[in-house]
């Protein structure tokens, strides 16, 4: 089986880690967000995917000069300019001649065990033309809502609401099976959602369900859900993860520390993660904040609840709080 993965946006909420990568590319415990989205694809039976690309598209094309990652085969999709999720997905799919067989389709900063076998089952038992997967959070509002009927068959589909005013706290959570009829809703080449266009459309029919789940899932999106993420991935609330060649003179508690970086004698990081070859100075202290590649932080400088672009230089002795640089 085939799969679309929606690497095209810009990752604005992650700004700065993401004015020097697309956010597929940022790491998660050594590996890159992206592998192991493909990693779990691969688990469950898709052996070809394609990248529908936008933003910084050499990128992918670098980091997977063979053509596979994470045990799936790569194709490549890049739009000339933005055609939200639907125009995205239908684009994507005909550029890799995919359109004419049923889809899975993930969004790639998603980080899910979701059993892509139990939904696909789900699909076929409803002979459905679209179900996407469901998972239930404590506020709905910066989601897509999606009401069902005992059966699973979506009722409406109700994007970002107010949280006082939403139907249900079951959200639209981005990995969907499309079978071709679906597919052939979307105009090639257009600019179409497929949260307020093509999926109301559907279930306007009676054939979009949902499929409910709890497993994990993390929408690793902003800068803290994608430190969040990682830091659960740990054991434990005093966890660590160090990577290769790291020098680590001071304390790192419940932190993500990337490969070849160095914390001085008497720093201190806790609970933050730090991307390869970031420096901590003697007796600076770092927490709940996430530094990008190549980060200094001068001796007694101390950062907290931050964002630091790759290369940043904080000078020493240094306060920054709540600050995203540059």
């Amino acid at each position: 089986m085939r799969a679309v993965v929606l690497v095209g946006g810009e990752g604005t909420r992650l700004r700065p880690l993401t004015l020097t990568r697309p956010k597929q590319m940022l790491p998660v415990l050594g590996e890159r967000m992206l592998e192991r989205v493909l990693r779990a694809l691969a688990r469950h039976g898709i052996t070809e995917a394609v990248l529908s690309l936008g933003y910084r598209p050499d990128a992918f094309l670098r980091a997977f000069p063979t053509g596979w990652a994470g045990g799936v085969r790569l194709r490549y999709a890049v739009e000339d300019s933005p055609l939200d999720t639907a125009g995205a997905i239908r684009f994507a799919a005909w550029e890799a001649s995919y359109d004419e067989e049923r889809l899975v389709v993930v969004n790639g900063d998603i980080l899910t065990d979701l059993d892509i076998g139990a939904l696909l089952r789900f699909h076929d038992e409803r002979g459905a033309e679209a179900t996407l997967s469901l998972h239930q959070v404590d506020d709905p509002s910066a989601f897509g809502v999606v009401p069902t009927d005992s059966d699973g068959r979506v009722l409406e589909f109700v994007e970002k609401p107010e949280r006082e005013l939403a139907p249900t706290d079951w959200i639209n959570a981005g990995t969907y099976v499309l079978e071709p009829a679906a597919l052939a809703r979307i105009p090639l080449g257009e600019r179409v959602s497929i949260e307020r266009v093509t999926f109301p459309a559907i279930a306007a029919e009676g054939r979009l369900f949902g499929f409910k789940w709890n497993g994990q899932w993390v929408d690793a999106g902003t800068p803290e859900s994608y430190r969040t993420s990682q830091l659960g991935f740990l054991d434990g609330p005093a966890g660590r993860w160090c990577g290769p060649g790291t020098i680590l003179s001071g304390a790192v508690v419940g932190s993500v520390v990337g490969g070849f970086g160095r914390i001085e004698l008497g720093a201190s990081v806790r609970d933050s993660v730090l991307l390869p070859r970031v420096t901590v100075g003697a007796m600076a202290q770092v927490s709940t904040s996430v530094l990008g590649e190549g980060v200094v932080v001068g001796d007694g400088a101390r950062i907290d609840d931050s964002v630091l672009g790759d290369g940043v230089v904080v000078a020493a002795g240094e306060r920054l709080q709540g600050v995203r640089r540059p």
